[in-house]
């Protein structure tokens, strides 16, 4: 690689070139990962330390916040110090790190949200066998895949780009190492490489949202026959899952279910899954969670009763 390649590092354009613009950005984006950070850390930590929410839904939601802080973090920190920086550059190897770690925790994240829609379809149109079908050899079996999973597909997409020569091209028109603006930079025909890519990130993305839009079809039409009370928290659960979904899947499929050409609106679109979904899915999950919520009350007011021992 290194031998085919005079590229030693890249040069990012980031979001905006207006130094105003920046550094209203660097405030904006700075505020939203630590929301990232301290939100997701926060449902672990509520979910570790709450043995009533030991049970598969909130299994997969402390995996779906752990993929959030690892995923944000393949990207935010570097565009956040590159609003301050005259300079955004990146070098060869940092690109391969920052594209493999990206789409391995995005891809992470994709089958973790297909998992908890059928933990939701188990649960609401098998609740009899729910703790036969969702048992703890199943839920460690199916998040053990969604893990292997994406470490296969960042692998071979990693290796599938950066296996092409490199020449003089610097210029990365975005804010991170992402498929088509570093594809673009290549000195070869890359017709294939698009292919295997829209086969790889593309088809991936299209049918998780497929499978998942028909649990929620199967869920929605199961619950015409049940009380109101069970409809209205099935729907509630369900709701805010859809919310996180659409956020996610939606700007996915636009940019990888395509051929390799880039357009003004990527780097937006981009940040609703590098930051808007990992910022959301904290405050969908507690804000419309009374389980969630009753379990922070208890184990903030824990805190609270150690503190006032401490100081008995």
């Amino acid at each position: 690689m290194e031998v085919a390649n005079n590229v030693t590092e890249f040069i990012f354009l980031g979001l905006s070139q207006d130094p105003g613009m920046q550094l209203m950005l660097f405030v904006l984006f700075l505020l939203f990962y630590i929301v990232i950070m301290v939100g997701n850390l926060l449902i672990l930590l509520t979910v570790f330390s709450d043995r009533e929410l030991h049970t598969p839904i909130y299994f997969f939601l402390s995996n779906l916040s752990f993929v959030d802080i690892a995923y944000s973090s393949a990207t935010a920190p570097k565009m956040i110090s590159d609003f301050v920086s005259e300079k955004k550059t990146i070098s060869y190897w940092g690109c391969v790190v920052q594209m493999f770690t990206f789409h391995f925790f995005g891809c992470a994240e994709i089958f973790v949200l297909t998992v908890m829609a059928f933990d939701r379809y188990a649960a609401i149109c098998h609740p009899l066998r729910y703790t036969i079908i969702m048992s703890v050899n199943v839920c460690t079996i199916l998040a053990s895949l969604s893990w292997l999973g994406a470490l296969g597909h960042s692998f071979f997409q990693t290796l599938l780009i950066f296996q092409l020569p490199f020449c003089n091209a610097q210029v990365i028109d975005h804010y991170f190492c992402d498929v088509h603006p570093v594809l673009k930079l290549a000195c070869a025909d890359t017709t294939l490489v698009n292919i295997l890519v829209i086969a790889n990130s593309g088809l991936i993305s299209l049918g998780c949202f497929l499978i998942l839009l028909a649990s929620y079809t199967i869920i929605l039409f199961s619950l015409r026959k049940r009380s109101t009370e069970s409809r209205r928290k099935a729907l509630s659960t369900c709701g805010s899952h859809l919310m996180v979904v659409t956020f996610f899947f939606l700007p996915c499929i636009f940019i990888y279910l395509r051929p390799s050409t880039t357009f003004p609106l990527d780097k937006a679109v981009s940040v609703f899954y590098t930051t808007i979904t990992p910022m959301l899915n904290p405050l969908i999950y507690t804000l419309r969670n009374e389980d969630v919520k009753n379990a922070m009350k208890k184990l903030w007011n824990h805190k609270v009763s150690s503190k006032e021992k401490q100081k008995g």
